[in-house]
């Protein structure tokens, strides 16, 4: 399998929700609408040459954002690329969508079995300890994923051969917690838009292709 194929499959089977925003009303701002985002006209004094975006080829389909190949992250994608030539960044991002929704689906569930392999150890006991405190509650978790606005590699870092690859998610959703006599405990059966920051990462000379989380926080 190559490279390129097995992180495309296997990143889509890694990724992990932020634990703690997970049980509480999340995100900065509700609703649908995203306010624009000022871009410097190319070439004016100062301006910085803008990040490739790739908008969704259909409705339903997320705004992908790769880095200016100059830029910090961008030149940190490249030296990742020529340790792994099977790493491209919109494939990395394809992939991301896919382990969103799944891991969101496992923690929602309390399915430890899932997401075990597939963080730090850190991470995990974080995520652990949130899922046992919500057992130990008897309350019950529901997120439902309303769209998947836009990803972005926000920043990206190479060390040896262990890379790190931060992506920015801004997703719809909604997220409530149910007390045991079925009252609402956290959260609320609004949309939410909400942005956070996930970052992955993986020895690019392990036999392992799993990318896995280390960090995670809001933005």
């Amino acid at each position: 399998m190559s490279g390129g194929t097995a992180e495309l499959i296997l990143f889509g089977m890694v990724a992990a929700f932020l634990v703690l925003r997970l049980r509480s009303v999340l995100g900065k701002r509700t609703g649908y609408e995203r306010p624009a985002q000022p871009v410097a006209a190319p070439g004016a004094p100062g301006a910085a040459r803008p990040a490739e975006v790739r908008p969704g080829a259909a409705a339903g389909q997320p705004r992908l954002v790769v880095p200016d190949p100059r830029t910090p992250p961008g030149q940190a994608l490249s030296r990742i690329a020529g340790v792994d030539p099977g790493f491209d960044p919109y494939r990395f991002l394809g992939g991301a969508e896919g382990a969103f929704r799944m891991i969101v689906g496992a923690f929602a569930a309390g399915d430890r079995a899932t997401l075990q392999p597939l963080l730090s150890e850190d991470s995990y006991v974080g995520f652990e300890q949130a899922i046992s405190a919500r057992e130990q509650a008897h309350e019950t978790q529901r997120t439902e994923v309303r769209a998947v606005n836009e990803m972005a590699i926000d920043s990206a870092d190479l060390r040896g051969t262990v890379a790190d690859v931060t992506v920015k998610f801004v997703t719809d959703q909604v997220n409530i917690t149910m007390a045991a006599d079925g009252s609402v405990a956290h959260g609320h059966d609004g949309v939410t838009e909400l942005a956070d920051l996930w970052t992955f990462q993986r020895d690019l000379r392990s036999p392992d292709p799993t990318w896995r989380l280390v960090a995670t926080r809001s933005v």
